[in-house]
């Protein structure tokens, strides 16, 4: 559908598959988006959506294309009697799909390849989120950069030991990452095309026992993945009752590795037959996502490190001496990156992009580095406040508006907190209550109700007497986030991936 809207001419705006109704009403109403394509599942959200902004109903069956696979598999997706009813009146893609082809896509040259082409929206530390967008020229100047840092695809039958044919293909690409996040949208849709390699794809949460079991089926070679799915690499049993021998190379992005985890990943997967490479990008939103890759000869002696700078690129470590201190560790600096794969701004939103990116074309990541004399960067540590739960963002801001909606809550703020058993951040809340009997479950109830699934308060809320604040009402994270590393993440519940 992506790529259906690029060579139309058009502009698509990618939108979580688990926001509510009142966040996808943010989006689509500052995307100026006009059509809808859903899956059957999420039409009911969307209708809600566009009730809420008060859109008649004949032009809500206007505008909503149900994203069916009828044209994909050949037969019509089984439907219970409240999805039908959900459904009905509404236009489906394989309708649209036998109404003809394009003459002939339409063609981006020139400075028209400035032109917007997706408009995924990143969560800032305050406010609302932004539309960052991403043009055709950055989105093919990142795979064509991409393209020289991995080794060329293996194409051909897969064979097994014996010689027999076991897949159509030698490499595959695979994960269960989100397409409407840019990592999964580039490095699962697009790169693998790119490389002339398929790709297989999960849809729906993470469930290790059909991850794993797609593994063995499809033959997958090149995992893309976040760390939260090497944690069930290293301790769910599903990994013992299925061959993941043909694993290869394992691609994390989204937060940091741990070394200690890295080693336990590829000694488990050892004993089941798979001689596999794990290395790591780092990325933003804003750069389409990559800028640094650790090349695969160096995953194990450079474990930790997010790699070289990709080609066609700079980067350069700030240090601003009058501002704010970036980090105790000597060397360490705010990584800005410049080249073509930095976004053309955000969308209406022209304070946000200067503040950003320098008239001289330098995008501030936000995020701190140090670089070694033999040119491998480390992420050191992270000036922006935003909490990263399994590769989603999460701003703290967007939370603490919700909490302090509570008539029985008077103040509120929210960092992260680190969970080693899940290898992510988990976001906390810091609370003010007004009244006694107010719970901690309470609160997390309320969240949730309100948000979509990676912003809930996994991490806890803790009731205290005022929220430390500067002199000009700036929450004091870091006091928040000293006294947490005495408050360790109880988890009563094992949490499911």
């Amino acid at each position: 559908m992506l790529l259906g809207a690029a060579a139309a001419g058009h502009a698509a705006t990618l939108a979580n598959s688990a926001y509510t109704a009142a966040e996808l009403a943010y989006q689509y109403e500052d995307s100026h988006a006009h059509l809808v394509l859903a899956h059957p599942p999420l039409v009911p959200t969307v209708r809600e959506m566009m009730r809420s902004l008060s859109i008649p109903e004949d032009e809500i069956a206007r505008r909503i294309i149900v994203a069916d696979s009828t044209w994909l598999t050949g037969a019509p997706a089984e439907l219970d009697a409240g999805d039908a009813a959900a459904l009905k009146g509404l236009t489906r893609l394989s309708e649209l799909v036998g109404r003809g082809e394009l003459a002939q896509e339409i063609q981006m040259p020139g400075l028209l390849s400035d032109s917007t082409v997706y408009l995924c929206y990143s969560s800032g530390t305050t406010g609302k989120p932004k539309g960052v967008e991403s043009t055709h020229h950055n989105i093919i100047s990142e795979l064509e950069i991409l393209k020289p840092t991995l080794p060329p695809a293996k194409v051909g039958p897969a064979l097994n030991k014996q010689g027999k044919a076991v897949a159509p293909y030698r490499d595959a690409y695979f994960g269960v990452l989100p397409s409407y996040h840019i990592y999964g949208a580039i490095w699962l849709l697009h790169f693998p095309l790119t490389m002339g390699a398929p790709s297989i794809i999960l849809h729906g949460r993470f469930e290790p026992e059909k991850f794993c079991a797609a593994v063995q089926l499809y033959k997958a070679t090149i995992g893309i993945i976040v760390p939260p799915i090497l944690v069930v690499f290293a301790k769910h049993p599903a990994v013992d009752k299925y061959d993941m021998s043909s694993l290869e190379t394992l691609i994390s992005g989204a937060a940091p590795l741990g070394g200690e985890l890295v080693s336990s990943v590829k000694e488990r997967l050892g004993k089941r037959g798979a001689d596999v490479c794990i290395t790591q990008q780092y990325g933003l939103t804003e750069t389409s996502p990559s800028v640094f890759l650790l090349p695969q000869e160096h995953a194990v002696e450079r474990v930790g490190s997010v790699g070289y700078l990709l080609p066609n690129l700079e980067a350069r470590l700030v240090s601003e001496e009058d501002g704010e201190k970036l980090t105790s560790i000597e060397g360490a600096g705010e990584i800005w990156v410049r080249g073509p794969i930095v976004m053309k701004g955000y969308l209406n939103n022209p304070t946000a992009t200067a503040k950003s990116v320098t008239p001289d074309g330098w995008f501030k990541t936000g995020d701190i580095a140090v670089r070694s004399k033999e040119g491998f960067y480390n992420i050191v540590d992270r000036r922006k406040e935003l909490i990263k739960y399994k590769g989603f963002q999460v701003a703290p801001a967007d939370l603490e508006n919700v909490l302090l909606q509570h008539p029985q809550i008077a103040d509120a703020a929210v960092i992260g907190v680190e969970s080693k058993e899940q290898a992510t951040e988990l976001p906390r809340a810091y609370v003010v209550k007004t009244s006694p009997e107010l719970t901690s479950a309470a609160v997390q109830e309320f969240v949730a109700s309100r948000v979509a699934n990676h912003k809930k308060l996994r991490g806890g809320v803790i009731f205290i007497d005022a929220i430390p604040k500067s002199a000009a009402g700036k929450i004091l994270r870091q006091q928040l986030r000293k006294r947490a590393e005495s408050e360790p993440v109880e988890l009563p519940v094992r949490a499911k991936l």
